[in-house]
């Protein structure tokens, strides 16, 4: 991809796939061109079995300040904006189905979209210069499709006040109110979020993969019928060769051979 491309997307020998926004001088807002990318990108990650981390992150100053409200504002319909939301929403369930951990790597601003795209990762790291805030409130538009994953990380009163306020939270609020996993100081970014991917890909891809998807699944579910699928994923999952061999090792005192 050329470096005039919305998203830039490599993949290293280690099955790590970063996938940079890159439209800095427009804050890295989500344009349907970079809509299209993300889409495109996720599409194909699901399909490279050698796939083990996803990482997010972005050019520029920002790491995503929502929606491109310059477009939406161009083209004013019912129809538009309702596919525009689909086609977002369809990019941020297919970051949750992709089979590996997402990780954002967060600097500068994450605004509506943007926050809602940290949310939705199944970890963040940020630096300690990054804020955040679903605004749209600010400018008569509640952030409704934000609010789905924002819900889903923090609890409800806090959720609801970064809604109904559209004010910004740094990324120590972040932590504390669970959008984040850790904030670290600018120049050690790079660092931690390579030491959170160096310890996901030590462990077995089909582990993860089944727990992932479990993960998500019980949360929608009542307790009983999250602890039925629990106990058949598990079950499914010690029968794989990865957890056999784990567990032999352990018996045996020795450090497994994935």
């Amino acid at each position: 991809m050329t470096s005039a491309a919305p998203l830039l997307v490599d993949i290293d020998k280690r099955g790590v796939a970063t996938l940079t926004l890159n439209r800095p001088d427009a804050f890295n807002a989500m344009s349907e061109d970079l809509l299209d990318a993300l889409t495109a990108a996720i599409t194909a990650l699901n399909q490279n079995d050698a796939l083990r981390v996803v990482v997010i992150q972005a050019n520029g100053k920002a790491f995503c300040a929502g929606h491109d409200l310059k477009e939406m504002r161009a083209q004013p319909s019912d129809a538009y904006y309702a596919a525009l939301f689909a086609r977002c929403s369809q990019v941020m369930m297919g970051l949750q189905a992709l089979p590996v951990p997402v990780i954002a790597k967060v600097h500068g601003l994450a605004t509506a979209a943007g926050c809602q795209l940290v949310a939705q990762c199944d970890l963040a790291v940020a630096s300690t210069s990054a804020q955040f805030a679903v605004s749209g409130v600010n400018l008569g538009l509640f952030c409704a499709t934000p609010s789905v994953a924002l819900t889903r990380n923090l609890g409800r009163k806090a959720a609801f006040e970064m809604l109904a306020t559209g004010a910004f939270i740094s990324a120590e609020e972040a932590v504390t109110k669970g959008l984040v996993n850790r904030a670290v100081e600018p120049e050690a970014l790079d660092e931690a979020t390579g030491a959170l991917v160096q310890q996901i890909i030590q462990k077995p891809r089909v582990a993860l993969q089944m727990g992932k998807a479990l993960f998500y699944r019980q949360l929608e579910k009542t307790m009983g019928e999250a602890y039925s699928d629990a106990a058949t994923t598990m079950a499914c999952n010690m029968m794989d060769d990865s957890a056999l061999e784990g567990v032999q090792a352990f018996i045996d005192k020795r450090p497994p051979k994935w």
